[in-house]
Protein backbone atom coordinates (compact mmCIF):
# COMPACT_ATOMS: atom_id res chain seq x y z
CA UNK A 1 0.00 0.00 0.00
CA UNK A 2 3.10 2.53 0.78
CA UNK A 3 5.14 2.65 -1.38
CA UNK A 4 6.94 5.15 -4.11
CA UNK A 5 7.90 8.86 -3.20
CA UNK A 6 6.12 10.69 -0.60
CA UNK A 7 6.63 13.77 0.58
CA UNK A 8 6.52 14.93 4.47
CA UNK A 9 5.10 18.31 4.03
CA UNK A 10 5.97 21.42 5.05
CA UNK A 11 3.03 23.23 6.83
CA UNK A 12 2.84 26.72 5.37
CA UNK A 13 2.23 29.66 7.99
CA UNK A 14 0.91 33.52 7.18
CA UNK A 15 2.51 36.48 8.38
CA UNK A 16 0.55 36.55 11.31
CA UNK A 17 1.48 32.92 12.65
CA UNK A 18 -2.23 31.29 11.35
CA UNK A 19 -2.15 28.40 9.20
CA UNK A 20 -2.18 29.34 5.44
CA UNK A 21 -4.73 27.25 4.23
CA UNK A 22 -4.65 28.46 0.47
CA UNK A 23 -1.10 27.61 0.47
CA UNK A 24 -1.61 24.55 1.79
CA UNK A 25 -4.26 23.93 -1.08
CA UNK A 26 -1.55 25.08 -3.58
CA UNK A 27 0.47 22.67 -2.28
CA UNK A 28 -1.46 19.66 -2.45
CA UNK A 29 -2.38 20.45 -6.15
CA UNK A 30 1.68 20.60 -6.57
CA UNK A 31 1.76 17.28 -5.50
CA UNK A 32 -0.50 15.60 -7.15
CA UNK A 33 0.53 17.67 -10.35
CA UNK A 34 4.32 16.36 -9.98
CA UNK A 35 3.17 12.41 -9.24
CA UNK A 36 3.73 12.34 -5.44
CA UNK A 37 2.78 8.77 -4.72
CA UNK A 38 1.62 10.33 -1.42
CA UNK A 39 1.37 12.81 1.68
CA UNK A 40 2.33 12.77 5.05
CA UNK A 41 0.27 15.49 6.84
CA UNK A 42 1.58 17.36 9.92
CA UNK A 43 4.66 14.91 10.52
CA UNK A 44 7.60 16.70 12.28
CA UNK A 45 8.54 18.33 8.76
CA UNK A 46 4.92 19.76 9.08
CA UNK A 47 5.87 21.24 12.64
CA UNK A 48 3.83 19.04 14.40
CA UNK A 49 5.36 19.95 17.70
CA UNK A 50 4.32 23.71 17.61
CA UNK A 51 0.88 23.34 16.12
CA UNK A 52 -1.98 23.05 18.74
CA UNK A 53 -4.09 20.09 18.66
CA UNK A 54 -6.85 22.13 16.91
CA UNK A 55 -4.63 23.23 14.68
CA UNK A 56 -3.54 19.68 13.81
CA UNK A 57 -6.78 17.93 13.18
CA UNK A 58 -8.14 20.98 10.42
CA UNK A 59 -4.86 20.67 8.95
CA UNK A 60 -4.87 17.27 7.77
CA UNK A 61 -9.04 17.60 7.28
CA UNK A 62 -8.31 20.39 5.21
CA UNK A 63 -5.07 18.33 3.36
CA UNK A 64 -8.01 15.24 2.53
CA UNK A 65 -10.20 17.88 2.10
CA UNK A 66 -7.59 19.72 -0.72
CA UNK A 67 -6.34 15.98 -1.66
CA UNK A 68 -9.89 15.00 -3.03
CA UNK A 69 -8.95 11.50 -3.68
CA UNK A 70 -6.55 12.30 -6.10
CA UNK A 71 -3.37 11.60 -3.58
CA UNK A 72 -3.53 9.69 -0.19
CA UNK A 73 -3.17 10.84 3.11
CA UNK A 74 -1.07 9.61 5.88
CA UNK A 75 -1.38 11.88 9.16
CA UNK A 76 1.40 12.24 11.40
CA UNK A 77 -0.17 11.58 14.94
CA UNK A 78 2.77 10.66 16.87
CA UNK A 79 3.23 11.65 20.23
CA UNK A 80 5.44 10.98 23.93
CA UNK A 81 2.53 10.49 25.85
CA UNK A 82 0.67 7.11 24.25
CA UNK A 83 -2.53 8.53 25.57
CA UNK A 84 -2.10 11.09 23.20
CA UNK A 85 -1.02 9.35 20.19
CA UNK A 86 -4.00 7.25 20.65
CA UNK A 87 -6.41 10.04 21.32
CA UNK A 88 -5.59 11.72 17.63
CA UNK A 89 -5.55 8.28 16.24
CA UNK A 90 -9.23 8.15 17.56
CA UNK A 91 -9.98 11.49 16.39
CA UNK A 92 -9.26 10.85 12.79
CA UNK A 93 -10.15 7.52 12.35
CA UNK A 94 -13.13 8.26 9.79
CA UNK A 95 -11.57 10.96 8.09
CA UNK A 96 -10.53 9.22 5.17
CA UNK A 97 -7.08 8.50 5.71
CA UNK A 98 -4.85 6.03 4.30
CA UNK A 99 -2.41 5.68 7.03
CA UNK A 100 -1.09 6.75 10.60
CA UNK A 101 2.89 7.69 10.97
CA UNK A 102 3.45 7.37 14.29
CA UNK A 103 6.86 8.65 15.47
CA UNK A 104 8.67 6.69 18.79
CA UNK A 105 8.36 8.28 21.69
CA UNK A 106 10.89 11.38 22.14
CA UNK A 107 12.75 12.87 25.35
CA UNK A 108 11.46 10.01 27.94
CA UNK A 109 13.49 7.21 26.15
CA UNK A 110 11.26 4.13 26.81
CA UNK A 111 12.83 0.48 26.85
CA UNK A 112 12.10 -1.61 23.79
CA UNK A 113 9.05 -3.07 25.71
CA UNK A 114 7.67 0.05 26.20
CA UNK A 115 7.77 1.25 22.17
CA UNK A 116 6.37 -2.48 21.56
CA UNK A 117 3.35 -1.25 24.05
CA UNK A 118 3.12 2.18 23.22
CA UNK A 119 2.52 1.18 19.25
CA UNK A 120 0.56 -1.95 20.06
CA UNK A 121 -2.19 0.37 22.42
CA UNK A 122 -2.02 2.86 18.92
CA UNK A 123 -2.73 -0.24 16.61
CA UNK A 124 -5.47 -1.28 19.17
CA UNK A 125 -7.73 1.81 19.12
CA UNK A 126 -7.80 2.13 15.44
CA UNK A 127 -8.25 0.44 11.99
CA UNK A 128 -6.60 2.47 10.28
CA UNK A 129 -2.97 1.12 8.65
CA UNK A 130 -0.34 2.02 10.69
CA UNK A 131 3.77 3.47 9.95
CA UNK A 132 5.91 3.57 12.19
CA UNK A 133 8.69 5.73 12.22
CA UNK A 134 12.27 5.63 13.71
CA UNK A 135 14.09 8.67 14.34
CA UNK A 136 16.74 8.25 16.57
CA UNK A 137 18.84 11.86 15.82
CA UNK A 138 15.83 13.62 16.76
CA UNK A 139 14.32 11.19 19.69
CA UNK A 140 17.21 9.96 21.37
CA UNK A 141 15.86 6.45 21.13
CA UNK A 142 16.22 3.73 18.61
CA UNK A 143 13.45 0.83 18.09
CA UNK A 144 15.53 -1.85 17.62
CA UNK A 145 14.84 -4.37 13.90
CA UNK A 146 13.75 -7.02 16.83
CA UNK A 147 11.21 -4.86 18.26
CA UNK A 148 9.96 -3.42 14.52
CA UNK A 149 9.62 -7.39 14.13
CA UNK A 150 7.44 -7.78 16.31
CA UNK A 151 5.46 -4.85 15.78
CA UNK A 152 5.24 -5.78 12.31
CA UNK A 153 3.13 -9.09 13.46
CA UNK A 154 0.35 -7.03 14.34
CA UNK A 155 -2.70 -6.67 12.15
CA UNK A 156 -2.90 -2.85 11.17
CA UNK A 157 0.75 -1.43 11.81
CA UNK A 158 2.11 -2.02 8.07
CA UNK A 159 5.40 -0.26 7.65
CA UNK A 160 8.33 1.66 9.34
CA UNK A 161 9.82 4.73 7.60
CA UNK A 162 13.17 4.41 8.83
CA UNK A 163 15.37 7.25 10.09
CA UNK A 164 18.82 6.06 10.63
CA UNK A 165 20.58 6.23 7.31
CA UNK A 166 21.80 2.58 7.88
CA UNK A 167 21.01 0.74 4.91
CA UNK A 168 22.25 -2.50 6.48
CA UNK A 169 19.12 -2.54 8.70
CA UNK A 170 16.77 -3.23 5.14
CA UNK A 171 17.97 -7.04 5.25
CA UNK A 172 17.69 -7.32 8.81
CA UNK A 173 14.25 -5.55 8.87
CA UNK A 174 13.13 -7.77 5.65
CA UNK A 175 14.57 -10.97 7.30
CA UNK A 176 12.73 -10.58 10.71
CA UNK A 177 9.52 -8.63 9.93
CA UNK A 178 6.39 -10.65 8.44
CA UNK A 179 5.53 -10.58 4.84
CA UNK A 180 4.43 -7.68 3.24
CA UNK A 181 5.50 -5.41 6.06
CA UNK A 182 6.67 -1.96 4.14
CA UNK A 183 10.20 -0.34 4.56
CA UNK A 184 10.50 3.32 3.58
CA UNK A 185 14.05 5.52 4.20
CA UNK A 186 13.29 8.36 6.15
CA UNK A 187 16.61 9.87 5.25
CA UNK A 188 16.97 11.44 1.75
CA UNK A 189 20.62 10.82 1.52
CA UNK A 190 20.79 7.33 1.86
CA UNK A 191 16.85 6.85 0.64
CA UNK A 192 17.47 5.56 -3.17
CA UNK A 193 20.50 3.00 -1.68
CA UNK A 194 17.69 2.02 0.86
CA UNK A 195 15.50 1.23 -2.38
CA UNK A 196 18.20 -0.44 -3.63
CA UNK A 197 18.36 -2.86 -0.89
CA UNK A 198 15.09 -3.74 -0.93
CA UNK A 199 13.02 -0.69 0.42
CA UNK A 200 9.75 0.65 -1.26
CA UNK A 201 9.97 4.04 -1.38
CA UNK A 202 10.74 7.18 0.45
CA UNK A 203 8.68 9.50 2.75
CA UNK A 204 11.19 12.45 1.85
CA UNK A 205 11.58 15.92 2.67
CA UNK A 206 13.50 17.19 -0.68
CA UNK A 207 10.25 15.92 -2.14
CA UNK A 208 8.83 19.21 -0.90
CA UNK A 209 10.89 21.46 -3.45
CA UNK A 210 11.80 18.27 -6.28
CA UNK A 211 8.50 16.22 -6.22
CA UNK A 212 8.78 15.43 -9.92
CA UNK A 213 12.49 14.17 -10.00
CA UNK A 214 11.98 12.30 -6.54
CA UNK A 215 8.69 10.33 -8.20
CA UNK A 216 10.44 9.89 -11.23
CA UNK A 217 13.60 8.60 -9.50
CA UNK A 218 11.65 6.33 -6.79
CA UNK A 219 9.89 4.88 -10.16
CA UNK A 220 12.94 4.15 -11.85
CA UNK A 221 14.28 2.60 -8.75
CA UNK A 222 11.47 0.69 -8.29
CA UNK A 223 11.67 -0.75 -11.86
CA UNK A 224 15.43 -1.19 -11.31
CA UNK A 225 16.11 1.11 -13.98
CA UNK A 226 19.17 2.04 -11.69
CA UNK A 227 21.41 4.36 -14.14
CA UNK A 228 18.51 6.92 -14.82
CA UNK A 229 17.65 7.24 -10.87
CA UNK A 230 20.98 7.61 -10.18
CA UNK A 231 21.45 10.39 -12.59
CA UNK A 232 18.37 11.87 -10.91
CA UNK A 233 19.93 11.49 -7.03
CA UNK A 234 23.36 12.66 -7.83
CA UNK A 235 21.65 16.28 -8.78
CA UNK A 236 19.96 16.43 -5.66
CA UNK A 237 21.97 14.90 -3.20
CA UNK A 238 22.91 18.79 -2.05
CA UNK A 239 19.24 19.06 -1.45
CA UNK A 240 19.17 15.99 0.40
CA UNK A 241 22.41 17.31 2.61
CA UNK A 242 22.15 20.89 2.99
CA UNK A 243 18.52 20.85 3.30
CA UNK A 244 19.45 20.23 7.16
CA UNK A 245 22.11 22.60 7.38
CA UNK A 246 20.10 23.99 9.96
CA UNK A 247 17.33 21.95 11.86
CA UNK A 248 14.20 21.21 9.24
CA UNK A 249 12.20 22.48 8.34
CA UNK A 250 13.72 25.75 8.54
CA UNK A 251 15.95 25.11 5.48
CA UNK A 252 13.15 23.34 3.15
CA UNK A 253 10.86 26.74 4.00
CA UNK A 254 13.47 28.74 3.07
CA UNK A 255 14.01 26.88 -0.55
CA UNK A 256 10.13 26.75 -1.13
CA UNK A 257 9.56 30.38 -0.59
CA UNK A 258 12.59 30.71 -3.06
CA UNK A 259 10.92 28.43 -5.60
CA UNK A 260 7.27 30.19 -5.41
CA UNK A 261 5.81 27.43 -3.34
CA UNK A 262 4.74 29.19 -0.34
CA UNK A 263 4.69 32.94 0.11
CA UNK A 264 7.02 32.96 3.06
CA UNK A 265 8.86 30.83 4.95
CA UNK A 266 7.57 31.55 8.52
CA UNK A 267 8.06 29.17 11.27
CA UNK A 268 6.70 29.15 14.75
CA UNK A 269 9.47 29.44 17.97
CA UNK A 270 11.81 28.27 18.83
CA UNK A 271 12.58 27.98 14.90
CA UNK A 272 13.71 30.67 13.54
CA UNK A 273 14.31 31.79 10.12
CA UNK A 274 17.34 30.38 8.38
CA UNK A 275 20.19 32.27 9.10
CA UNK A 276 22.17 34.41 6.52
CA UNK A 277 25.32 31.95 6.44
CA UNK A 278 23.18 29.26 5.39
CA UNK A 279 21.37 30.48 3.12
CA UNK A 280 23.94 30.41 -0.05
CA UNK A 281 24.28 26.79 1.02
CA UNK A 282 21.00 26.34 0.42
CA UNK A 283 20.83 28.52 -3.08
CA UNK A 284 23.77 26.44 -4.02
CA UNK A 285 21.94 22.84 -3.58
CA UNK A 286 18.93 24.44 -5.48
CA UNK A 287 21.11 25.56 -8.68
CA UNK A 288 22.42 21.87 -8.82
CA UNK A 289 19.34 20.02 -8.86
CA UNK A 290 18.13 22.46 -11.33
CA UNK A 291 14.83 22.67 -10.22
Amino acid sequence: MFSGSIVALITPFETNGDVDYAGLKKLVDFHVDAGTDAIVSVGTTGESATLTVQEHIKVVEKTIEFAAGRIPVIAGTGANATHEAVEFSRVLNNKGLAGYLSVTPYYNKPTQEGMYLHFKAISEATDVPVILYNVPGRTSVDMKPETVARLSKLNNIVALKDATGDVDRVAQHRALCSEGFALLSGDDATGLDFVKAGGQGVISVTNNVAAKDMADMMRFALNEQYDEADAINDRLMPLHKDLFVESSPIPVKWAAKQLGLIENGDLRLPLTELTEQARPIVAQAIAHAKI
